[in-house]
């Protein structure tokens, strides 16, 4: 396994890491329990080491599973867990809230579900309009010097952002999406990231499976999944993306007699000090991560990548879909809802 280090922990940090928010069920179609514990232990005993959850994936659920799972065989400590904070759920809709008190909250509540005593990477989910930035850091910067957690990460801000962070606490990661086919992250994020040895978590590696090659023009998903609602799985852009996913799976089986997935997944471990995390559901959907390890994409590659996007994606479109679109407490007198608290979709 390819490893780099994180500021903070002692444990170098696979280069793969289990993305758990399909585990958690929810916007997934669902999940099974004993299948999801399988999964994560199976990745630790694989030497992928990183575990990324939230408490938002399945409302609880996806934290409590890692937790079950990583407490026998002395998972725990091979483990690096990375959860998030700042989101709230009111009657099944998600609000961000990275106020300092819902931070001191949702810690407390993390470690319960996670059964552990402290959180290696502690990440903000989203950044939240609606609290000065410095005082969400300067809470977590309190964590940090508890000892509740060992390093700070935050997900889904920008520079600027980031930066009005770091002025007040640490940042040791940061976790944008990024992928092939979303790349806005290039623009300021990680370069920002990497200037300052910032770690970088990439999140829907391979695109919520549109890189995966099984996706085809008639793929259906439940209701519920995430998917129906992404411009990316809606025709015509659909087969665009196909259309690129099928001259891709052809240059990776040519050049380096891998599969698509594969290639996808070098492309982000090729592009810096990153890490990409991998859904699974079942430990068979595991099985894939050694073809992406021990090799390289050259630069001729990287330009014919570039092109087969360029060539065959008319109407790109990023995961904008994924972020806040509105203020519900003021647009639809939602009970119950804090005023300001913004709507998010996920990460």
């Amino acid at each position: 396994m390819e490893t780099i280090n994180i500021g903070g922990l002692t444990l170098p940090t696979s280069r793969i890491g289990l993305g758990t928010w399909a585990i958690g069920g929810w916007m997934w179609g669902g999940s099974n329990a004993l299948e999801a514990i399988r999964t994560i232990q199976t990745a630790v005993d694989q030497e992928i080491n990183l575990i990324d959850t939230a408490p938002v994936y399945g409302f609880g659920r996806s934290e409590e599973l890692v937790g079950r799972a990583l407490e026998s065989g002395g998972r725990r400590a091979r483990a690096i867990i990375a959860t998030k904070v700042g989101l709230e759920w009111i009657d099944g809709k998600i609000y961000r809230n990275s106020s300092p008190k819902r931070v001191r909250e949702e810690v407390e509540d993390s470690l319960r579900r996670l059964r552990t005593d402290y959180i290696d990477l502690y990440q903000v989910h989203w950044p939240d309009p609606s609290v000065p930035i410095e005082e969400t850091a300067g809470e977590m910067g309190k964590l940090l010097v508890e000892g509740k957690i060992r390093a700070i990460g935050v997900s889904n801000y920008n520079a600027e952002e980031i930066a009005r962070f770091e002025a007040v606490a640490p940042i040791h990661a940061v976790q944008p999406p990024y992928n092939l086919f979303e790349r806005a992250a290039e623009k300021s994020t990680i370069p920002y990231a990497e200037s300052r040895a910032m770690a970088i978590l990439a999140y829907g590696a391979l695109c919520r499976g549109l890189l995966t090659g099984a996706i085809t023009n008639y793929s259906s998903f439940p209701a519920d999944d995430l998917r129906t609602r992404d411009p990316k799985f809606q025709q015509p852009r659909l087969g665009q993306y196909l259309a690129a996913v099928g001259e891709l799976a052809d240059l990776a089986r040519t050049r380096y007699g891998k599969s698509v997935l594969a290639l996808a997944v070098r492309w982000v471990l090729d592009r810096g000090n990153t890490v990409a995390l991998w859904g699974a559901r079942r430990p068979d959907q595991l099985a894939p991560v050694a073809d992406v390890l021990g090799w390289h994409i050259d630069h001729e590659t990287m330009e014919t990548i570039d092109r087969i996007l360029t060539e065959n994606i008319r109407n790109p479109v990023g995961p904008e879909f994924m972020a806040p679109t509105e203020v519900p407490a003021l647009r639809s007198g939602a009970a119950n809802v804090p005023p300001q608290r913004v709507s998010a979709t996920m990460s």
